[in-house]
């Protein structure tokens, strides 16, 4: 009963991703909608991690980038070079035709997410997150959310979630039959017209309504959303989610490299 409420809980505050977008003009805090969730179910394969409730203070739990990186690394790991601050009026056009594909290796700390990019179903999308990600933009930034059987959400140098990239880029929602199964990547946003840098993966199958792009799927290293489940949580006194949802030890992505 204690897992359904959690997950229950965790659905209600599926527009958490709307709030935490990528403009920089955008810092509104998470405002759950009206019409997200009683029929979304996500959680059938969640570690048991999801179950727990951490006895963490407030006063404990990061706010922003420089607490994350006051605090020990996720898995073990090193934790990579600070983030090189960058601010952009727009992203360069890449020319990706509707045909390719683009492979790039993101490199976290707990391992390695192979991740195939469609523009045929998001070419603008796929188009600034490669450039982002051919400037740097993420090496070093950290998932600052995390809902297990549910979604990890990076993508924001500031760590607060309302960071980005200085631009924002156009809606590109899938059609209502396109599924945000465990392995998607997305782009946050805090409504439309507002999407920037910040990105979420599906961690388990889930209901979203057609509300965020959808840009990818993890191709390699799912495995590695299961030990991101793990990682301890807790409550920051901004986060409107009901449940823990803040890394007590830090996700990095140490860098995303293009891999064609």
């Amino acid at each position: 009963m204690r897992r359904a409420l959690i997950v229950t809980l965790a659905i209600a505050a599926v527009f958490a991703l709307a709030a935490c977008g990528g403009s920089d003009a955008t810092t509104t805090t998470i405002q759950p909608t009206t019409s997200t969730t009683a029929e979304t179910t996500t959680t059938s394969s969640a570690p048991a991690a999801a179950t727990t409730l951490p006895e963490v203070g407030l006063e404990i739990v990061p706010r922003d980038y420089e607490e994350f990186r006051a605090q020990p690394t996720a898995c073990g790991a090193q934790a990579p070079k600070p983030v090189t601050p960058m601010q952009f009026d727009a992203p360069a056009d890449l020319g990706f035709g509707p045909d390719e594909t683009v492979a790039l290796t993101m490199s976290t700390s707990c391992g390695d997410i192979g991740v195939r990019l469609d523009p045929s179903i998001a070419p603008e999308t796929v188009n600034s997150f490669v450039f982002l990600a051919s400037e740097g933009y993420f090496d070093g930034t950290a998932f600052h959310r995390v809902i297990p059987g549910f979604v990890a959400q990076g993508g924001d140098q500031t760590a607060t979630g309302t960071g980005g990239p200085g631009y924002v880029i156009p809606d590109e929602f899938p059609p209502p039959t396109v599924a945000y199964e465990r392995g998607v990547l997305a782009m946050a946003n805090a409504g439309s017209g507002t999407t920037g840098s910040q990105f979420f993966v599906m961690l388990a199958d889930g209901g979203l309504p057609p509300q965020y792009s959808i840009f990818g799927w993890v191709t390699e290293g799912l495995e590695i959303l299961d030990l991101l489940q793990e990682v301890p949580l807790g409550q920051s006194p901004t986060s409107p989610d009901p449940m823990p949802s803040t890394p007590l030890e830090t996700i990095y992505i140490d860098t995303v490299t293009i891999q064609n």
